[in-house]
């Protein structure tokens, strides 16, 4: 699949190289354009100089950026992002982390979708920390990618990539449970904070409906 990977930050990078090694096709974009570059050529895949000209050349768009960009990098994307796949891997944190910035309100992903209507859209891969999207065996045993979508073309796109980097995708529910899972992102990174964690700490459900594994 091609992948347009917005931002190089430690997930665009994780998730990224993942991807790539995956054997599929991935374009860097970020603010920094050399740093897209240095990715590029680091992990095996391809750089554009924006997020537009990353999108335009892909079939599938990653938010890996801080949520505070989101509304930036839409409005700039939004010409190409038409019949496209964006999944959104943002969580809004407060800048002092002190936690979400939409307690009781929509998620990212909803804004991105009210803002894409032509696009499906997806909340995905945001519940899994840098390290364990660049290294999914980190802990020994099948880590589960939790994700949440209104459209079945989105819905089979995460389970393919998922599944194609070593997670077992499981779907949540609808595009509002993109809510829930920012809310589960939350309480680990602030697990990590209060308990001095190394930021591996991964989910896998025990005994999950057979049909939310199913693409």
């Amino acid at each position: 699949m091609k992948v347009a990977i917005i931002g190089t930050g430690n997930v665009g990078r994780a998730l990224g190289g993942s991807l790539a090694r995956a054997g599929h096709e991935v374009t860097f974009a970020g603010r920094d354009a050399d740093k897209a570059q240095r990715l590029a050529v680091e992990l095996g895949g391809f750089a554009a100089a924006t997020a537009a000209d990353a999108a335009k050349a892909a079939d599938i768009i990653v938010l890996a950026i801080p949520s505070g960009q989101v509304d930036a990098v839409v409005a700039g994307i939004g010409s190409w992002a038409a019949g496209k796949i964006v999944l959104d891997a943002t969580n809004p944190l407060k800048p002092d982390y002190s936690g979400l910035t939409n307690a009781g309100g929509p998620s990212t992903a909803e804004r991105v979708a009210e803002r894409l209507p032509g696009a499906h859209v997806a909340k995905a891969f945001n519940t899994l920390f840098g390290a364990v999207q660049a290294d999914p065996t980190t802990h020994g045993t099948l880590l589960d990618a939790l994700y949440a979508t209104d459209d079945d073309v989105a819905a089979a796109t995460v389970s393919a990539l998922a599944s194609s980097i070593g997670f077992r995708p499981v779907r949540v529910g609808p595009l509002a449970a993109g809510r829930e899972l920012e809310a589960v992102a939350w309480l680990n990174i602030r697990l990590q904070l209060i308990d001095g964690g190394d930021w591996r700490t991964a989910l896998v459900l025990v005994g999950a409906p057979a049909t939310s594994v199913a693409a």
